[in-house]
């Protein structure tokens, strides 16, 4: 199915009487804000876009949405641009959509000077029809989905990371050889150690939480130099908003203070690996009262069925949608054994070991999904997730039962792909996938997909080297 078939034709986007619209109106008169940044996410997760300077701004040069070239959504990580994507090619003349500004998006962002951010969806220019591959829009796809069933779905991110003693441009001089940590032992809630890196951390926390994305919790993580913060669970689109947000805006203000840090999943192969834990419950289609809790259901935890349903959707698809899980080669060096990244498709009541993990209590019962990495890209995430959750329901899907144990360990269960090929190949003979996001949506990330592993398989690197060049 083409973009335009998937049409949202509704009324001009440039409200001004948006609440957000007019408070940044005010703010760029009286002179707090002086730069605006339009911005959508990529399909690797990443923030592009435009700076719009103020006086153009009040001039309404955004009024109908920022140009930006088709390609932004069909390349790979260094920006080339590969065939294979029927949207964005050189025989379609890379033309221009439309990042039309959603205005509850919008924040003041305290670690830029005088500068705002407003998140985009993503139209066509000619009959504003809604990108069907943009990673918000698949996201948004699938919340309808979800209320279609009666559904609001809230969620949360926890993100791990690394702080380094490297800036991120003497990692390139270096030859991107393995970064210097910042510290030197495993801090996992060591609060002497945190403190070493406390005036990154700190600002982390507080900027954050003033550029309205709440910060619950920040501690040391399980490796010297690794970190990990809590935000603030909420409905889904906002949720997946704030983790966009939150790693770019990580990076910059690391940058800005002299930091290094990375949200990739395995920087080498003697490190804990960082996650994305996605913590996921189902509410009603007010999104007033939660779902997932029943105690006369007779299930275990007090699980209500349907929400047993979405969690066994979850796990039933979790390999045949791991590229939207797992999106890099990278991804999958993470999922090692006794790694504290899970491995096995289980789940469990409070087990770290297990891919799938069961918390709270009566109302506050919801799941953590254990297998996105810091690298994940929320929206698609997100997304898959939902999707898998309601195939569940409309399934009927059995929960299988609690593995109890070390999960590491189960027998005779599914595992997630051991690499991004194999991911490919469960995306690739997935029925469920199609019906979920459509086949457009598929074959685009699937051909993004194919590409990072062709560009892979064609490298050499120092490893190979280190191995065969005396020896071989």
């Amino acid at each position: 199915m083409s973009p335009t078939q998937h049409g949202d034709h509704r009324a001009s986007y440039a409200d001004r009487s948006h609440p957000r619209l007019e408070e940044l109106q005010a703010m760029v008169r009286d002179g707090r804000i002086d730069t605006l940044i339009v911005a959508i996410t990529d399909m690797q997760g990443r923030l592009m876009g435009k700076r719009v300077q103020a006086d153009a701004f009040l001039a309404g040069v955004i009024d109908h949405g920022a140009h930006f070239c088709t390609y932004l959504l069909g390349t790979d990580m260094e920006m080339n641009t590969p065939e294979g994507f029927s949207l964005m090619n050189w025989e379609t003349g890379y033309g221009d959509w439309i990042a039309e500004p959603v205005w509850d998006t919008l924040r003041v962002l305290p670690w830029l000077e005088k500068t705002a951010m407003v998140l985009s969806d993503v139209y066509t220019e000619e009959d504003h029809s809604e990108i069907a591959i943009s990673p918000r829009t698949i996201l948004k796809r699938q919340i309808a989905r979800a209320a279609d069933h009666g559904l609001t779905i809230k969620a949360g991110s926890e993100f791990e990371y690394y702080v380094l003693k490297e800036s991120w441009e003497e990692s390139a001089k270096l030859g991107w050889g393995i970064p210097q940590r910042f510290g030197y032992y495993n801090e996992d809630y060591h609060l002497l150690q945190a403190t070493k890196a406390e005036p990154l951390h700190r600002l982390l926390r507080n900027q954050m939480t003033e550029a309205r994305v709440p910060i619950e919790f920040s501690k040391g993580e399980a490796a010297p130099g690794q970190h990990e913060v809590n935000i603030r669970y909420d409905h889904v689109l906002e949720s997946a908003d704030r983790s966009v947000i939150f790693k770019h805006g990580a990076k910059e203000i690391a940058y800005l203070n002299g930091w290094g840090i990375t949200f990739m999943a395995k920087p080498d192969h003697t490190w804990t690996g960082s996650s994305g834990h996605l913590h996921m419950s189902t509410w009603d289609r007010d999104g007033q009262e939660p779902l997932t809790h029943d105690p006369d259901a007779g299930l275990p935890y007090g699980m209500s069925k349907q929400f047993s349903h979405f969690v066994a959707g979850m796990m039933a698809l979790s390999r045949e949608l791991a590229i939207f899980i797992a999106p890099n080669i990278n991804s999958y060096k993470r999922f090692a054994s006794l790694s504290w990244a899970p491995v096995n498709i289980v789940w469990g009541r409070d087990n770290r070991t297990t891919g799938f993990r069961l918390v709270g209590h009566g109302p506050a019962l919801h799941v953590e999904d254990r297998f996105p990495g810091g690298d994940m890209n929320a929206y698609l995430t997100y997304a898959a997730m939902i999707g898998a959750g309601l195939h569940g329901i409309d399934q009927e899907l059995q929960l299988v039962d609690e593995f109890k144990g070390n999960g590491y360990v189960a027998k005779g269960v599914p595992r997630m792909p051991r690499a991004l090929y194999e991911a490919i190949a469960e995306l690739e003979r997935s029925e469920a996938a199609p019906e979920i996001f459509g086949q457009d949506v598929v074959d685009h990330y699937l051909n993004a997909a194919r590409v990072e592993q062709e560009t892979y398989d064609a490298m050499v690197h120092n490893w190979e080297r280190e191995r065969y060049l005396e020896r071989s």
